[in-house]
């Protein structure tokens, strides 16, 4: 799907907002899971990176179930585009 949400990073690195970075994102905000560990799994450099990915994306969509996300969200961006 090309009308997949992207955020781009200081660096210049690109990570694509798919159901299974939202999962990863519904893990961050849900337990304790450190910036060094989601920074590995999104595959950033370091935790300043995944901290930079966190205050670009925006707020609800970690909070929305994945499934809901690929279902509905990314069905309806990419039917008007």
């Amino acid at each position: 799907m090309d009308c997949v949400p992207v955020v781009r990073l200081g660096s210049g690195r690109e990570i694509t907002l798919t159901k299974e970075v939202v999962a990863l994102l519904n893990r961050y905000v849900h337990s304790e899971y450190s910036l060094e560990k989601l920074a590995a799994d999104l595959g950033v450099e370091d935790w300043s990176e995944a901290y930079e990915f966190i205050k670009k994306v925006p707020a609800w969509i970690m909070w929305i179930q994945p499934t809901y996300y690929e279902r509905v969200v990314l069905k309806k961006l990419c039917s008007s585009s």
